[in-house]
């Protein structure tokens, strides 16, 4: 089988060309890892490469003569050797275009030898030999086909980015790898944390490791210049109107500049090389914002001021055509064009022709607020690896231009890298994933980033709840369909269940607008949706269509029955129109209460509403605020009068009735004894509670069953710590002592820290705890003997030796000792004593077997500090005769003796002595 693609053709000009060798002689390993720059090619020139590999390597098992190997080869080597290389791009527009650019240099059409898929879109066919696929469909694919037959090799790129689905992609690959030793992996990364990838990918290859291919960038020469805002870049509603304005105003200068060869203020990385700029003059320019509402304002600003421009918006919610318009270059005798991005263009495409950029030095990222339970995207300041990517999208070409919004001290604090999304997102659809691959929270797979645990924990709560996991987190039929709708799990399982009841249709109309993340002035989802069915074939139509096709493929699977509390015939088969009020309800919030039954939620205030999760978020300037109950889809941190005081604001949601939310939330209805820690009485209060998650129907004053009272006390503990507790002077100074020990002897002396006293609660303090439980107060429990419960055996015999409560002076006082505080637990026990009383002391006292010696503080007569030692011989040697010639006039009547060695030592006077 000759070579399918034409490498010299393919990767003329392209800076990776110079890395083919180095890759082909890296794939014989099995798994590799490829480390170079945007805009060097290897989008383009690796997966014909890798196509070509495998070809060569079918070729070479045909032409073995020896029959006794082919046998072999035939018996140890699946079918998918000379299978279809799969490439994934992070997003949508950069499957197309990396997939329409390999086409155009291989003078193919698109679904032939070159195709692509994504969600709702497939231009592949059997003769198809590269495919570009995003991650999250690969993810999909090998769910469904674990062993990825009739595929050879798989293509992660732009690793770097740290998407979840990207990172799934990668520990699911490294798996299937076990399994499949003939299936090549190789991820390709454009920044400097490609090694991280090498080693995880060591442990799947016959050589115990997995090579890394480096092809240096070819930039040219570039004028990185700052164009700083003087105002905060953001407020409590995101990028402000002004910074997007500076922007527009530096993008049009920027252009100026660029034409003129002169503005602004050039920096170190300008280099003389770069006083030739002529290739800038008239050229394209890309702008690089955090968001589709931010790249849609600053190019209408551009627009206005610049009309002969031709302004293009990049970003996923345009439609394809506008999007392969934006990325596919200026045709001869085309105006100027400027396109105004977010991040997409900063290493998962190229842009052609740009010599200039300006970047805003802004990302959206996803976040969770575990305490309020909610997702959502924030703006923050991007990372200097995306910053230096952006600026070096100027220099591919030629010597370039880039102007960053912001200075040089912004730059120096922005993060190295960017932040995983599985250190910060939703994990509802990961966990989900994780469960069908037979790997429940990802235990045993190679990822990137493991999954925090707590948020693995709340999305395999959610998923109980939602019917697609039991109650030991293995999946469910119902789950296993979830899986196969191209959807996240709680709109998957919304668009099933409403279907039902509302129609499909109008299900997944529902659910396509929220999939899409719309908005809506008022917060009402109705009226956004009324906006969406102005455009005939937007983006949401299609969306509409596909899912509405999902469910009737799906209508008998197993699973896709609505929930056992669903009246069959209740739906009607197109929006209800209605008016708002107390007690209506509209199809929207129905589906929003699948989605979503842990925000459906009850009016506490005006405008003030409380979701089933124990969230309060407020609602202002909406026809909504007159329902009793809504389900709400989008809540958000805010400290706007939105928020109505309360640190959230509702940003989507829709009407339900108080039947609709028990049923779509009925496994959060509960008919129980709760205890609450109250603390003016300092005791534990009871009440019978009828509830939906933290929304009260009803509740009863009552006493409470112990265990339920001894949870409650936990619950106290766990939130306000140890502050909680009463602690006395005698229990505050052993806990000091035995941190003192701890810090000095390590074990078996007990740490003496918050986190491991609460861990060890019920081997020191479960007969007072049993005791508040009962009814007891807090201020009758003394926790010295509490404490005392902890001391080791035999070693207990000596705490008063190792750290004794007293020292015995000279004198004969016994002088307490000052033990460090908790937080510095290395620090010197104190003694603070009347000089006089030390006269004869020499040697300085050294406790916790001679580790930590006393830190003396002398007192004069009047009881304040004349010296601190830990160096008793030392002093009276030295600085005693400065302290006597200075004290000896102020109290004449206490001894201040030439020799403090000999003199007897004592508390009294010279009279009383």
């Amino acid at each position: 089988m000759n070579a399918p693609f034409d490498l010299d053709v393919i990767g003329r000009g392209l800076p990776f060309a110079t890395a083919t060798a180095e890759l082909t002689r890296a794939l014989d390993a099995g798994a590799c890892v490829v480390q170079a720059p945007p805009g060097t090619g290897k989008t383009t020139l690796a997966p014909p490469l890798v196509a070509n590999w495998l070809a060569e390597r079918g070729d070479a098992w045909r032409d073995d003569g020896d029959a006794a190997a082919d046998a072999a080869v035939a018996a140890e080597v699946t079918p998918g050797r000379a299978g279809r290389v799969i490439v994934t791009q992070p997003r949508r527009v950069a499957v197309r275009a990396a997939a329409r650019r390999l086409a155009q240099l291989t003078g193919t059409r698109l679904g032939d030898v070159v195709g692509y898929a994504v969600r709702g879109e497939s231009r592949s066919s059997a003769a198809t030999l590269v495919e570009f696929v995003t991650p999250g469909l690969l993810d999909r694919r090998l769910l469904a086909d674990p062993e990825l037959t009739g595929v050879g090799a798989v293509i992660l790129d732009e690793v770097h980015e740290r998407s979840i689905e990207s990172d799934v992609a990668f520990g699911l690959l490294a798996d299937v790898r076990a399994l499949r030793d003939d299936l090549a992996v190789v991820a390709m990364s454009a920044t400097l944390d490609a090694p991280r990838f090498a080693d995880l990918l060591a442990a799947t290859t016959a050589l115990g490791a997995a090579p890394l291919v480096d092809c240096p960038s070819a930039l040219h020469p570039l004028d990185v210049r700052w164009a700083p805002f003087d105002l905060p870049r953001l407020d409590a509603r995101g990028v402000t109107r002004a910074f997007l304005e500076h922007v527009a105003h530096t993008t049009t200068r920027a252009l100026d500049d660029a034409d003129s060869h002169a503005g602004g203020r050039g920096t170190a990385a300008a280099t003389d090389a770069v006083a030739n700029l002529a290739g800038l003059r008239g050229c394209d320019a890309l702008v690089f914002l955090p968001g589709a509402r931010e790249v849609s304002i600053v190019a209408e600003q551009v627009r206005q001021l610049r009309p002969e421009l031709d302004v293009l918006e990049l970003h996923g919610r345009i439609d394809a055509a506008e999007q392969d318009r934006a990325t596919a270059g200026r045709g001869p005798g085309e105006p100027r064009r400027v396109v105004v991005s977010t991040a997409l263009a900063e290493s998962s495409l190229t842009v052609p022709g740009v010599r200039l950029v300006v970047d805003a030095g802004l990302s959206r990222e996803p976040r969770r607020d575990v305490a309020r339970g909610m997702n959502g995207l924030v703006t923050v300041a991007c990372s200097r690896a995306s910053a230096m990517q952006r600026a070096g999208r100027a220099a591919r070409l030629g010597p370039g231009m880039a102007v960053r919004c912001y200075d040089e001290q912004t730059f120096a604090r922005m993060p190295e890298h960017v932040t995983p999304e599985m250190a910060t997102s939703d994990l509802t659809d990961v966990a989900l994933t994780f469960a069908a691959w037979g790997t429940p929270g990802g235990t045993g797979l190679s990822l990137p980033t493991q999954p925090p645990a707590p948020a693995l924990r709340e999305a395999t709560h959610t998923l109980v709840g939602l019917g697609a996991l039991d109650a030991g987190g293995r999946i469910t039929a119902l789950g296993r369909t979830l899986v196969e709708v191209p959807a996240d799990p709680r709109l998957a399982r919304a668009l099933l269940v409403a279907a039902e009841r509302i129609g499909a249709r109008s299900a997944a109309e529902y659910v396509a607008a929220l999939a899409d993340d719309v908005r809506s002035r008022d917060a009402d989802l109705d009226h956004a949706i009324a906006e969406l069915q102005g455009a005939a074939r937007s983006r949401w139509v299609r969306e509409s269509e596909r899912l509405t096709r999902v469910v009737a493929a799906g209508s008998n699977d197993a699973g896709a029955t609505p929930d056992p509390g669903w009246a069959p015939g209740h739906a009607a088969a197109s929006r209800r129109a209605r008016s708002v009020d107390a007690e209506t309800e509209s199809d929207a919030g129905l589906v929003i209460a699948l989605a979503y039954p842990e925000r459906v939620a009850h009016r506490v205030a005006e405008g003030v509403y409380l979701t089933a999760s124990g969230t309060r978020a407020g609602l202002d300037d909406s026809p909504l605020t007159e329902c009793e109950w809504l389900a709400v889809a989008d809540v958000a941190r805010s400290d706007g009068r939105a928020a109505r005081g309360t640190g959230a604001v509702i940003r989507l949601a829709a009407p339900i009735t108080r039947p609709i939310a028990e049923d779509a939330a009925s496994h959060l209805l509960v008919d129980e004894m709760r205890a609450t820690w109250d603390a003016t009485s300092g005791k534990i209060v009871g009440r019978r509670v009828k509830a939906l998650g933290a929304i009260e129907f009803s509740a009863t004053p009552t006493s409470p069953t112990p265990e339920v009272a001894r949870q409650a006390v936990a619950n106290a503990l766990a939130a306000q710590r140890l502050s909680l507790l009463t602690w006395s002077d005698a229990a505050a100074a052993l806990r000091r002592r035995l941190a003192f020990l701890h810090h000095h002897l390590a074990d078996p002396w007990p740490a003496m820290d918050d986190d491991t006293l609460l861990a060890r609660l019920d081997e020191w303090l479960a007969p007072e705890l049993d005791r508040l439980a009962r009814g007891g107060k807090l201020a009758s429990i003394d926790l010295t003997e509490p404490l005392r419960r902890l001391l080791p055996w035999p070693e207990a015999t000596r705490l008063d030796e190792l750290a004794p409560e007293r020292l015995r002076v000279p004198s004969g006082s016994s002088v307490r000792i000052t033990y460090p505080p908790l937080d510095e637990p290395g620090g010197p026990p104190i003694v603070a004593v009347k000089l006089q009383e030390c006269f004869g002391l020499t040697q300085t006292p050294r406790l916790a077997d001679g580790r930590a010696p006393v830190l003396f503080h002398l007192l004069s007569p009047a009881q304040r500090p004349v010296a601190v030692t830990d160096d008793l011989a030392s002093f009276w040697a030295g600085p005693y005769a400065g302290v006597r010639a200075d004290m000896r006039g102020r109290y004449p009547k206490h001894p201040w003796p030439e020799d403090p060695l000999t003199h007897v030592a004592t508390a009294k006077t010279k009279n009383r002595l």
